[in-house]
């Protein structure tokens, strides 16, 4: 399959080791898709622009607070930056240039618009996939602080997180250790797809839906459920030929997945068809 040339470079971004994986640059090519005429390099001179202008700002001691306090002042402050509480899944909110242009975005783009300021001046942090909310942390042992990017870049300790994670579920839940562990670039890249999967999945815009199926896919090849997902894709879109070879692999994969018997009949449905 030719992939289109946004996808080759994403292609060509992620099959590097895991710590040579440029997050920005990996979350443009995602946008080129939607923006075939996007410059990846306009984006990343202005997370440039914005990291010099926070080491002007940075005071000689760099304590941890006193640089996440820093860089809160010059986003949320000056540059207006603000999480889409209106409009949680407009897509745009999902495109690392979107958001720097609109100033606004989701949990995980704005954590990543942040990163790429903390990283620039060389205050190293990480992403942390806390179930339904994503968060970041200082790169260094026992940092025992943790920053809502959505929040204005609100400073939580684990105490706050647990709250925070009751908060969204509505009901309590328990804080395991792995919800607060930092996530590789490739999870990183993957969520991010996610989210906007769901949002196409939910305007049942099926060819975009199917274009983010495959990039995880790429991330993750072989994933049983992301194969089983482009299927059902392919055959909502008569595709009858392609939905087969990837809802047998499914059925392989996962012999005794919950869903099987659905599958297995619309496998009959194809063969009838």
């Amino acid at each position: 399959m030719e992939f289109p040339l946004p996808r080759q470079y994403f292609y060509k971004e992620i099959y590097q080791p895991e710590e040579q994986i440029d997050l920005a640059k990996a979350a443009l090519y995602i946008a080129q898709e939607e923006y075939p005429n996007l410059d990846p390099d306009e984006y990343l001179g202005a997370l440039d622009t914005m990291a010099d202008e926070v080491k002007e700002r940075l005071p000689s001691q760099r304590y941890p607070l006193r640089v996440i306090q820093t860089i809160n002042q010059y986003l949320y402050d000056d540059l207006g930056f603000s999480g889409n509480k209106d409009d949680y899944y407009d897509p745009r909110n999902s495109f690392l240039n979107d958001v720097i242009e609109r100033r606004t975005g989701i949990p995980i783009t704005l954590s990543l618009v942040y990163l790429e300021i903390a990283k620039r001046v060389d205050f190293p942090m990480v992403g942390i996939g806390m179930p339904g909310h994503f968060l970041i942390k200082p790169d260094f042992e026992d940092a025992g602080i943790y920053v809502d990017a959505f929040s204005r870049g609100e400073t939580l300790f684990e105490q706050d997180c647990q709250e925070r994670l009751s908060q969204l579920y509505q009901q309590p839940v328990e804080l395991k250790p792995s919800f607060l562990e930092p996530v590789s670039n490739r999870r990183f890249l993957s969520r991010m797809l996610m989210n906007l999967k769901l949002i196409y999945l939910n305007r049942n815009q099926l060819d975009k839906a199917l274009a983010v199926v495959e990039r995880i896919l790429l991330l993750f090849p072989g994933t049983p459920m992301e194969l089983r997902d482009r299927g059902l894709l392919y055959y909502q879109m008569g595709e009858w030929t392609l939905a087969s070879q990837d809802l047998e692999t499914y059925l392989v994969r996962v012999p005794n997945a919950e869903d099987a018997s659905t599958i297995r009949k619309l496998l009959d449905q194809i063969g009838n068809g």
